[in-house]
C-alpha cells in the first residue's frame, strides 16, 4: 500500500453516489495519492450455496448474480471483491452485464429502489488462497484481510452480499454509521 496504514471507511461504499461524483474506490485512492481502478473478471448467474442462499433471504436454488472485481491501486492488485446480488433484483440490469456501473452498484441498486440502509460486516484474517496469491501476487505465506458485508434496505430485505479479500499489510478499517 502506498502509506503505512491506510485507514478505510465503508460509508463512502454503502452510499449511493450524487450524479458526476467518482466512484467510491477512486475517491478514496485520491485521498492518499494514488489512482484507484478496478478491472471486472466475470459476470455469472449462479446457484448460490446454502449459506449465501440464507444470507440473502433465498429459497434454495434461488439463482444470483455474481459479480467478481480486481481493485488496483496504482495498477497494483490490492482487493479481490466478489458481490452477489438476487437474480429477481439484478436480471436485466446493469448488474447482469459484463460492464462497470456509473455511480457503482449501491447507487443502481437505489435507482432500483432498493436503496440500502442497513449494513452488516463481518471482518477476519486468513491465510490467502492459491487463487487470491495469484490475483493479489501475494506471498505463500501472505494472509488477506477479509470482509463481509450484507446490505439490506429498511424493511430488512438483503439486496447485497459482497466479500472482499484485502492485501492485509498497513490496512485498517474505521466503522462509523449512518447511511442517508
Amino acid at each position: 500500500m502506498r502509506n503505512l496504514e491506510w485507514i478505510s471507511v465503508s460509508t463512502p461504499y454503502v452510499t449511493p453516489r450524487l450524479p458526476g461524483a467518482a466512484e467510491a474506490w477512486g475517491a478514496e485512492a485520491a485521498q492518499h495519492g494514488g489512482v484507484g481502478t478496478q478491472r471486472l473478471l466475470d459476470v455469472t448467474e449462479i446457484v448460490p450455496t446454502a449459506e449465501l442462499a440464507e444470507a440473502l433471504q433465498l429459497d434454495a436454488g434461488a439463482p444470483v448474480i455474481q459479480r467478481r472485481r480486481l481493485m488496483l491501486l496504482d495498477e497494483r492488485p490490492v482487493e479481490l471483491t466478489t458481490s452477489h446480488y438476487p437474480a429477481t433484483i439484478a436480471r436485466g440490469t446493469g448488474l447482469a452485464e459484463l460492464r462497470k456501473i456509473r455511480g457503482g452498484a449501491v447507487t443502481l441498486l437505489a435507482e432500483l429502489g432498493y436503496r440500502p440502509r442497513r449494513v452488516s460486516e463481518d471482518v477476519y484474517t486468513r491465510r490467502a488462497t492459491d487463487a487470491e496469491r495469484s490475483l493479489l501476487q501475494l506471498r505463500d505465506d501472505d494472509w488477506v484481510l477479509g470482509l463481509t458485508r450484507v446490505l439490506s434496505t429498511d424493511d430488512g430485505l438483503p439486496v447485497e452480499l459482497s466479500v472482499m479479500s484485502m492485501t492485509a499489510e498497513g490496512r485498517r478499517l474505521r466503522y462509523e454509521s449512518s447511511i442517508a
